[in-house]
């Protein structure tokens, strides 16, 4: 799977999540937990697909600066 497949794939999971989200926040009941799991999992995915989607040059010179 080439990067720009994984970013898309991953956007789709983001996109699946926030529904999720939605969902859940509307229930006459929403249980808080599973919401802030949704939130820490879709965080994940946003920081992942950040990561993937910056620059070579721009990680490795932050990876030699620290």
């Amino acid at each position: 799977m080439s990067t720009v497949d994984h970013i898309e794939a991953l956007k789709a999971k983001h996109a699946s999540l926030e529904q999720a989200i939605a969902q859940e926040s509307t229930r006459p009941h929403p249980d808080d937990d599973a919401i802030c799991s949704l939130k820490k999992r879709k965080l994940q995915i946003k920081d992942e697909i950040v990561r993937l989607s910056s620059p070579v040059s721009d990680t490795r010179s932050r990876a030699t600066t620290h």
